[in-house]
């Protein structure tokens, strides 16, 4: 080589594609792993997003595996629709819609949660945002101020898809391989998702058990949007019904139909008439034949005639045919020494908004003290908190039966139009009773202009529901209802003898509980402060707003002794539900404070949480004036109860095994044994997968741990038995009431 040789440079070869084409290139190309995890992965966000801001979810377990399934294939399966989607414009646009629909979704059930305290399914909250806009208009802007945080975290997805829409949907597209590969990981996370919600304790909330609430928690939101909407269309699985039929040979307590008349059973009354009988006091031959005192009164059982063996060998489906087989199983509560107590005479019935034991006070409340110590005195009644907010109570406080969510709604709702024969105000209007009946609210919130009706009420209401009262803020007086409703069916009755059982709807007591927000409160804050100057405000300010529903009450019973019919008219009064405002913050979603347990330590030295059947105990306000001695009374019981009590009091024609709830005064029950006929009160699964808790003469069951503890001086044969034998009778009560509503079952039985 000749070193004086020029040096000359090697010749320099471009490349295929210039560095910025290349970068041009990969931008309309795209990153296909972040295409495909984009959409699953902002699912996810939410999801744990809701999760991490409810205090009461258990964040780790199963439900979380079940739920990154679910978001892993919905998010797939969305970016697939969108990637095949020529025009990716209107990709982009229709993905943007469908993130920011998913969070107005999202937001709005952090509120609901937040507000009401349970999660709503889309069809049931559709249904019920007109009213809460109109009657809660002022507590919407605090809510939205209080999810704030929430609100702005759950943006960020559709933030990151503005920016990154491009690279998430390109424009060439996927190559179809890797469509196939998207379809392939949706199908498979989709049937894990399925399969691990159908198994074990879960395959019940997945299907038959089916709540928003419930799904949300367990399931995911997206999941629960899903089956609500199917359910609410297509309706809802249901259960094996013939598990729950009760089988004839289990003992049923004393005196039961199927045993009166046997003379080899022990709980068969001796036959005076019967020469045979050894102790016949009339016959000559037998050596005890000694005069003794008449044996006690033999009472009957509240039944109608009704052949559902005839029902069932005729039902048109199997469906039906099971029920009529399950009612016909149970044993009927015995007619007692109350049977008939009230007959002829008036009824006033209440349901209470947020209504507890702790504001009974003889200073502050001295009527309700009154009336619920001068009476009867109910120490062991309960309103469970049935997952359905007001509705839900008063659904189990008008109807006797268990309120269920029935393919996406409320019961109240699903029952509309349906034949509903065995509600108080129809069987006292089928008698000639008047059935007005009052809610100082809008009067269509929850609709229930239309299942008052359905249960034989004449309904008024406010904002425009023929109930007029003067504003004077949120909410609205108890005492002024009553002022202006009482004197209507007081003056019927004095003036032109007609009977009457009115209802009222109140609503003072409604949370939020503060000095500036509830104006009921407003009007006795000096009397609480001076009562409880160590109490929060909360606390004081739920007291006091429960004040103005005892003046009510004391207004409506002078004007019963003005009119001199206090002991012709019986008064009943029960919760909707205990006060979960102050359980959760005071509807505050950045307070963690359970403002009802300070409630319950303060006043009774109690500790509680909404985990416990401790957190249900209420009070039952049944008085008359005829009653001049307290009747106390310790069997355990709840808001479906009242029905079939009240008509067993009033001596109304009714079958006590068409409702979920028992004559609290029936005793044809042992104690420490099974029967379909033992007094029973049974609470919501507020605890998905947990089962229902439940309290019996026998013992506490509690869900959350899963255990029973049997009452004092209580012993059980087969204790395992027992609660096995239970939780049956409370699934089939639960399953039943359900069907009740969506298979418009009195109607089939009545027809």
């Amino acid at each position: 080589m000749d070193s004086s040789a020029p040096y000359e440079p090697r010749p320099s070869y471009p490349s295929r594609r210039p560095p910025q084409r290349r970068r041009s290139h990969r931008r309309r190309r795209g990153s296909p792993l972040v295409s495909m995890l984009f959409f699953p992965c902002a699912l996810l966000y939410h999801e744990l997003l809701l999760r991490a801001f409810d205090k009461d979810i258990t964040f780790f377990g199963m439900a979380l595996l079940r739920i990154l399934l679910f978001s892993v294939a919905a998010g797939m399966l969305v970016f697939f629709i969108l990637d095949v989607i020529p025009n990716k414009k209107v990709s982009r646009v229709i993905g943007g819609i469908l993130i920011f629909l998913f969070i107005v979704i999202l937001c709005v059930e952090r509120g609901m949660r937040s507000s009401f305290g349970i999660y709503y399914g889309i069809l049931s909250a559709s249904k019920t945002a007109g009213g809460a806009m109109e009657d809660f208009s002022g507590g919407i802007v605090d809510i939205f101020i209080s999810i704030l945080p929430f609100i702005l975290l759950s943006l960020l997805p559709l933030i990151a898809f503005a920016l990154m829409r491009r690279t998430v949907i390109y424009e060439r597209g996927q190559q179809w391989l890797t469509r196939i590969f998207v379809i392939f990981f949706m199908i498979i996370a989709q049937l894990f998702g399925y399969m691990f919600s159908n198994i074990g304790e879960a395959k019940a909330d997945y299907t038959t058990d089916f709540d928003a609430n419930a799904g949300i928690r367990s399931f995911g939101l997206l999941t629960t949007i899903r089956l609500d909407l199917e359910y609410g269309i297509f309706g809802q699985p249901e259960a094996d019904m013939d598990s729950f039929v009760e089988d004839p040979s289990r003992n049923d307590g004393p005196g039961t139909p199927g045993n009166n008349g046997d003379p080899n059973d022990p709980d068969t009354p001796d036959d005076p008439d019967d020469p045979n009988d050894p102790d016949d006091p009339n016959d000559p031959d037998d050596p005890n034949g000694t005069v003794v005192p008449d044996p006690p009164k033999e009472y009957g059982f509240n039944t109608l005639d009704i052949d559902f063996d005839a029902l069932a060998a005729n039902a048109s489906g199997k469906t039906l045919k099971s029920m009529h087989e399950y009612f016909g199983s149970l044993t009927p509560t015995q007619q007692n020494e109350y049977t008939g107590m009230f007959k002829g005479k008036n009824l006033i019935l209440l349901t209470a908004e947020s209504f507890s034991p702790y504001v009974v006070d003889p200073e502050l409340t001295p009527t309700l003290y009154k009336l619920t110590h001068e009476a009867f005195v109910f120490n062991n009644f309960y309103q469970p908190d049935w997952s359905q907010s007001t509705c839900g109570g008063e659904f189990s406080v008008t109807t006797g039966v268990i309120p269920n969510w029935v393919n996406g709604d409320i019961a109240a709702r699903e029952s509309i139009g349906n034949s509903m024969p065995t509600t108080l105000g129809n069987m006292f209007k089928a008698i000639g009773y008047s059935t007005p009946a009052w809610h100082n609210g809008t009067y269509t919130y929850y609709s229930r202009d239309k299942y008052l009706a359905t249960y034989g009420y004449d309904f008024k209401g406010e904002n425009g529901g023929g109930l007029d009262l003067e504003y004077d803020g949120w909410p609205r007086s108890d005492l002024e209802m009553i002022q202006k409703t009482c004197d209507e069916y007081i003056n019927d009755y004095v003036q032109n003898g007609r009977n009457f059982h009115a209802y009222y709807m109140t609503i003072s007591g409604h949370g939020n509980w503060s000095w500036a927000k509830n104006h009921q409160a407003q009007k006795y804050r000096t009397l609480v402060e001076q009562k409880y100057p160590n109490l929060s405000e909360p606390c004081q300010s739920y007291i006091a707003s429960n004040i103005d529903l005892d003046r009510g009450l004391e207004y409506l019973v002078q004007r019963l002794e003005a009119a001199g019919i206090a002991d012709d008219t019986l008064i009943v009064m029960a919760a909707d539900h205990y006060p979960y405002f102050l359980g959760n913050g005071n509807n505050n979603s950045n307070d963690s404070t359970d403002y009802y347990n300070e409630l319950t330590q303060a006043l009774i030295g109690e500790t509680d949480s909404e985990a416990v059947t401790s957190r249900y105990r209420n009070t039952l306000l049944m008085w008359s004036g005829c009653i001049t001695e307290p009747i106390v009374v310790d069997t355990p019981c709840s808001s479906i109860d009242i029905v079939p009590t009240v008509a067993n009091l009033f001596g109304l024609d009714y079958d006590s095994r068409l409702y979920s709830g028992r004559d609290i005064f029936a005793t044809n029950y042992v104690a420490n044994e099974y029967s379909s006929a033992i007094p029973l009160v049974i609470f919501a699964d507020t605890i998905p997968m947990k089962g229902n808790s439940w309290i019996t003469p026998a013992g506490t069951y509690e869900s959350s741990t899963k255990t029973f503890t049997p009452n004092p001086n209580v012993t059980l044969a087969d204790q395992d038995a027992y609660v096995a034998s239970v939780k049956r009778l409370v699934s089939g009560k639960i399953q039943n009431a359900k069907l009740i509503v969506s298979q418009d079952y009195y109607a089939k039985v009545f027809n």
